[in-house]
């Protein structure tokens, strides 16, 4: 089976990447609503009349989920697929209203002050849950709960081509050997979503924000993933104990907010989830 996959993001902060085996397309995470349309755009021109089939989100933020609503505008036949976590947040108002706002905000800072509203869209047709098989054409993907990040993080390992449609809940990875650890919900399961990717026979890693990487970058992706979220967790304890939270939340900053991180990683964001980093670590028993 030939698979192609295609960087079909507006933005470099977007998570949007077309995988096709030439007779069955998904689009992998949708990236943000304001770029939405420009996306479904970039899969138009790649598909060159065919269908997308379906749209698979790996999680319920703003920068992954909410450019599907437009997508959906586009190609009206594609099915959402998503955890069945994901799928209850979606139903939640104050949810969607997080996610309008956030999106907003960024649209700002990148020019964009007009665009059309459609978050309350926001729908799933197929949901998962952990162990569960989704068949797209001859592409049969299991769903892993890999989560961390967030609670509804799931990722689809494609075992015949030693494929994986990863998540956050691995890490931010932003090139030449950096991951940023992304621990919003539970240090423990950020660490036991590492080990498991790191049990399968993975030999190509499709990492949100980012793209493909494979065999030997794969294999110091995940090792990486490993190594940073440890170290970082264990040294925000160590400031916590003589220091403040604000100290450990600069710290965070100072090591991983670089140039490339900012190209895929709102300030506010950035600051917004160290913050909550800080107060889940502070909290975790650090066990490796």
């Amino acid at each position: 089976m030939s698979i192609k996959i295609t960087d079909v993001r507006a933005i470099k902060g977007d998570s949007a990447f077309l995988v096709d085996d030439g007779k069955t397309a998904i689009l992998y995470d949708s990236g943000f609503g304001f770029t939405g349309f420009k996306v479904a755009e970039n899969i138009k021109k790649e598909l060159n009349g065919r269908n997308l089939d379906f749209i698979f989100l790996t999680h319920s933020h703003y920068d992954h989920a909410l450019g599907s609503a437009y997508v959906l505008e586009k190609f009206k036949e594609a099915k959402v697929v998503a955890g069945e976590y994901a799928e209850k947040i979606f139903k939640k108002s104050s949810a969607k209203a997080l996610m309008r706002e956030l999106d907003r905000k960024f649209a700002l800072k990148n020019g964009i002050e007009k665009y059309e509203d459609l978050a309350d869209n926001l729908t799933v047709h197929i949901t998962l849950k952990d162990g569960d098989k989704i068949k797209a054409g001859d592409m049969t993907f299991t769903a892993l709960n890999l989560t961390g990040h967030t609670k509804c993080s799931i990722g689809y390992y494609l075992e015949s081509e030693k494929l994986l449609l990863s998540t956050e809940s691995l890490g931010v990875y932003v090139g030449e050997g950096v991951v940023v650890p992304s621990y919003l919900v539970g240090y423990e399961m950020v660490i036991d979503s590492i080990k498991r990717v790191k049990s399968l026979d993975v030999e190509k890693i499709l990492v949100p924000h980012y793209g493909v990487i494979e065999k030997k970058e794969a294999k110091a992706y995940l090792e990486e993933a490993y190594k940073s979220a440890v170290e970082t967790a264990f040294e925000i304890k160590e400031i916590l104990k003589t220091s403040t939270k604000e100290a450990a939340v600069k710290y965070f900053v100072n090591k991983f907010y670089n140039e490339k991180v900012k190209e895929i990683y709102p300030k506010d964001a950035m600051l917004l989830n160290t913050s909550i980093t800080v107060d889940l670590i502070e909290k975790a028993d650090l066990a490796i």
